[in-house]
């Protein structure tokens, strides 16, 4: 909202509330002015009407209010009739009304306010034993920095030196505090411990966590909420009948005054000012959940999505691989393998390797200590270990020498050597979220899902390694961005499509879809292509995002349809003579309060959020 704008309508809100209590003073608590009590209605219609009235109009010029024409023609009618106190209510009713928004606004938004509190101003460059503040936009990859206690971080880094906790759950979501120690990663937003950490920026404070999420935040808080087209689409039958109904009142009574008064009964604040409000509602109860709307016309899209299309790592698995299956030759025994490759594991920083030592810390088995340790590209990892030469390989050198392997399984492998011969083969596999079955089993039961489909870039046996654990049917392997982009775009006719994603390579699907959810810690790409950026990678997250998108959805309807029924309850009355144009006047702020009260409830955050 511009300021300008906002501050005009609080304006004319005043001063039209002021130019009613003054005449309502002069008419009836001051004796002998009488006479005058009508000029503060006078300088309300000029002063108050005129800019009311062209930003009505206005609107109407860019087709944006088809039932903003019935406040537009109560104001013009009202004047013409010389019901000047009647039009003063109402100036009051269309400007109170749009600084009552422009205030919902603003508390809908407080998120982003609050974001803007806690961005760091300043922080401190360690040099030497010398501590210097300098503007958190000067810190540059690699400045070594202090973060003191109760500090919140100002960039993105990693911890050198130092113990502490840090509380990160406004951005994560999680509600416990993070223990960090040389080597974690920190960042920035979030609020340290009791105790100062000495860290190396890795980010610009520009590209950091923290000033992503406001980026994100400002992007949403920029687009107008665009369900504004629900009240545009119940209002083109609303106000034809509201018009309608009026001339009818008019021509058989034959009396202006009850066209006045169906007319001021019918002005649709529920439609021009509730809907709105729930939509930011939403737009901030689901920041509070660590999910950031971008576009707001997805929250009206989202329950309508009967295909969801899911990238498979990052999302349905946590982009890391476990260990799922050791073939040993004869002469060994499973335990005896495992501790042969994890004493030397525990010397590499391969992806397999965190796997291959949580398989044997889960399975009790201790790494011996190994010796002539040594890893050389392509040759995998090399050591002396019970007095034998071992090495974990690819199955490529392995075959190189020689040496006759089992079958593969699938997934990724490694292979374990022992003097040179064949010991054992390893097979991996990325390990899918703890939630990842529960979510899919739910979504056709619960949301009414039709299609599960998963789209990936990963080799099909990987895929559909997956999808058999999963329960999913139908698979896309092997598939580029450009072909992803043609898989989603083909189901997006067929019917209405989610697609969650999370990777560089899934900007182009999510822009694609109907509505595109992007996990958000791996890629600002993705981030940026997606209507809604999950910041705590969670499936749950989705689910969330769901609930809130259905609870908008009603509770923004029942505020218009409630509104609005209130309101044809009126018309009827007026149209019989039995609600004159003041009361009228005042019956609808009553109304536009109870619409707007019932829409502010889409910012509580209800007890449950899931189904699952």
């Amino acid at each position: 909202m511009i300021p300008e704008k906002s501050r005009l309508r609080a304006a004319v809100a005043l001063f039209s509330a002021a130019g009613i209590l003054a005449h309502l003073v002069l008419r009836f608590l001051v004796p002998g002015f009488e006479a005058w009590a009508s000029v503060p209605l006078y300088a309300v219609a000029v002063l108050g009407g005129i800019p009311a009235a062209a930003g009505i109009a206005a609107k109407i010029a860019r087709l944006e209010g088809s039932a903003d024409v019935l406040a537009l023609v109560s104001i013009v009618a009202a004047l013409l009739m010389g019901q000047y106190l009647v039009a003063a209510i109402l100036i009051l009713m269309v400007s109170g009304g749009e600084a009552l928004e422009d205030f919902a606004v603003k508390q809908a938004s407080g998120v982003l306010e609050a974001l803007s509190r806690r961005v760091p101003q300043n922080a401190h460059k360690k040099s030497g034993a010398v501590l210097i503040d300098e503007p958190v936009e000067a810190v540059q990859p690699g400045e070594i920095l202090v973060v003191l206690p109760h500090e919140v971080c100002p960039v993105d880094g990693v911890v050198v030196e130092g113990h502490s906790r840090m509380d990160e759950s406004y951005l994560t979501g999680e509600p416990y505090e993070m223990a960090k120690a040389p080597g974690s990663a920190v960042i920035s937003g979030a609020i340290n411990g009791e105790t100062p950490l000495v860290i190396r920026a890795t980010k610009p404070a520009k590209d950091s966590r923290y000033a992503r999420i406001v980026k994100i935040m400002e992007e949403a808080e920029s687009k107008k909420p665009s369900l504004r087209r629900l009240g545009d689409s119940l209002g083109m039958w609303y106000a034809p009948l509201a018009l309608a109904l009026a001339v009818g009142a008019w021509i058989s009574s034959r009396s202006p005054e009850r066209f006045l008064a169906v007319l001021v009964i019918a002005t649709p604040c529920p439609l021009l000012i509730a809907i709105p409000v729930a939509v930011l509602g939403a737009i901030s109860l689901a920041a509070k959940h660590s999910i950031i709307v971008k576009n707001p016309a997805a929250l009206e899209r989202l329950i309508r999505c009967r295909t969801v299309i899911f990238d498979k790592t990052g999302t349905l698995t946590y982009g890391r691989p476990v260990l799922t299956g050791i073939s040993w030759a004869e002469g060994f025994s499973r335990p005896e393998v495992l501790q042969y490759a994890v004493s030397l594991d525990q010397y590499s920083k391969h992806p397999l390797s965190a796997a291959i030592v949580a398989a044997a810390k889960a399975e009790n088995v201790l790494p011996l200590e190994a010796g002539q340790i040594d890893a050389k590209a392509g040759q995998g990892m090399k050591g002396v270990v019970k007095g034998r030469a071992a090495r974990l390989t690819g199955r490529a050198h392995a075959q190189s020498l020689g040496l006759t392997l089992p079958p593969p399984e699938g997934g990724l492998e490694c292979v374990l050597l022992v003097e040179e011969r064949f010991a054992a083969a390893f097979s991996f596999h990325d390990e899918p979220r703890s939630e990842s079955k529960s979510f899919l089993e739910h979504l056709k039961p619960f949301h009414g899902v039709g299609k599960v489909m998963m789209v990936s870039g990963d080799r099909e046996a990987e895929v559909r390694y997956l999808a058999q654990s999963l329960g999913i049917d139908e698979i896309m392997a092997e598939k580029t961005p450009e072909e992803k982009v043609v898989i989603v775009s083909e189901e997006a006719k067929k019917a209405d499509t989610l697609y969650v994603g999370d990777g560089i390579n899934d900007a182009p699907a999510l822009r694609a879809a109907t509505v595109g959810v992007a996990f958000g810690t791996r890629s600002d790409v993705a981030g940026a292509a997606a209507d809604a950026v999950v910041m705590a990678s969670s499936l749950g997250k989705v689910d969330e995002l769901i609930h809130i998108s259905r609870r908008m959805r009603t509770v923004a309807l029942e505020s218009a349809l409630g509104g609005m029924a209130l309101s044809v309850i009126g018309m009827g009355l007026a149209a019989r003579g039995l609600l004159p144009p003041l009361a009228g006047a005042v019956g609808q702020e009553i109304i536009d309060l109870i619409a707007v009260l019932n829409a502010v409830r889409v910012a509580w955050p209800p007890k449950v959020l899931t189904d699952y």
